[in-house]
């Protein structure tokens, strides 16, 4: 008599998990304007939202997102003039990070994701710091790789130069802050503080250069790193969402990193007792260079928290 397992043949299971990791490339017009975003694992499981980082754009999660679509849903939109998403003159649309909220919290609204969890990186963080505030109950956990909410961290080297344009703009201020949109900045912020430089594909700059380079984009840039200037004031209020909400934390940082340093990601303990800090080897951006460390530390913390 023969029999027959329950498992799946072969070719159902590797069917199955084509389905499961397969990365969709998607537009959504979202307040007139077209926002780029990256859609992955199945829509019936928890949402995960992953809010990148400046100057690059959701292709950051592009090795990460794979990791993870088993058995979450993903969503990783371009910021507005980030990515393939539009990028308006600076003259014609007021780049603020209340503005980049507006059409995160929009885009969402589309998509009928009501509750979820955030992956927040440098700029996605201010910007998902204002998601949870404007709907504290939305946010189900926060995972946090190298995105500040205190002003521990915020490293001098970087930080002096934004301060100074933020007090007074003029061309020698401005000139100061031009710096980060060049190719030299722009390598340096991806191989600053990493012990193998030959873990980070050089694309990685090179595009994000080429996107800066666009015709009116350093003046799109320029505009929110001058409203970098009113994530700080927000610190005390997101400080008092954490105290209040709880809502679990885990925070991958890396050590190197010359923008925020580690004690941004400590200070993270001193409004949640029960937050998850790992300070690993590496730079600004850890998926480029410790993936294989960080996956296994958001999966834990997905499995109890999402």
């Amino acid at each position: 008599m023969r029999s027959e397992s329950t498992r799946d043949p072969p070719t159902l299971r590797a069917k199955a998990a084509q389905t499961i990791l397969t990365i969709h490339h998607r537009y959504a017009v979202v307040n007139g304007q077209r926002i780029f975003y990256r859609e992955a694992g199945p829509k019936g499981r928890p949402t995960l939202v992953l809010l990148h980082g400046f100057p690059t754009s959701s292709l950051m999660f592009r090795h990460l997102i794979p990791r993870l679509a088993d058995r979450w849903h993903l969503v990783a939109p371009d910021h507005l003039g980030f990515g393939l998403s539009d990028a308006p003159p600076a003259a014609q649309f007021r780049y603020t990070f209340d503005a980049l909220t507006d059409l995160t919290e929009n885009l969402l609204a589309q998509l009928r994701i009501e509750r979820y969890g955030l992956l927040v990186q440098g700029h996605g963080a201010p910007v998902g710091w204002r998601l949870a505030l404007r709907t504290p109950g939305a946010v189900s956990a926060i995972i946090s790789q190298n995105g500040n909410a205190y002003d521990d961290g915020l490293q001098p080297e970087f930080f002096t130069i934004l301060r100074d344009y933020w007090l007074e703009q003029n061309p020698q201020t401005e000139a100061g802050v031009r710096e980060t949109l060049t190719l030299e900045l722009t390598r340096w912020q991806y191989l600053t503080g990493v012990g193998d430089e030959t873990l980070v594909d050089p694309n990685t700059w090179m595009h994000d250069h080429d996107l800066l380079s666009r015709s009116g984009n350093d003046l799109v840039q320029l505009a929110l790193l001058l409203d970098y200037a009113t994530n700080p004031p927000l610190h005390p209020h997101v400080h008092a969402y954490f105290r209040q909400q709880q809502v679990p934390l885990l925070a991958v940082w890396g050590r190197g990193d010359p923008i925020f340093g580690p004690a941004g990601a400590l200070a993270f303990a001193t409004d949640l007792p029960d937050a998850e800090v790992h300070i690993l080897d590496g730079g600004h951006f850890l998926f480029e260079s410790a993936l294989d460390d960080v996956v296994p530390l958001i999966r834990s913390f997905l499995d109890k928290h999402l």
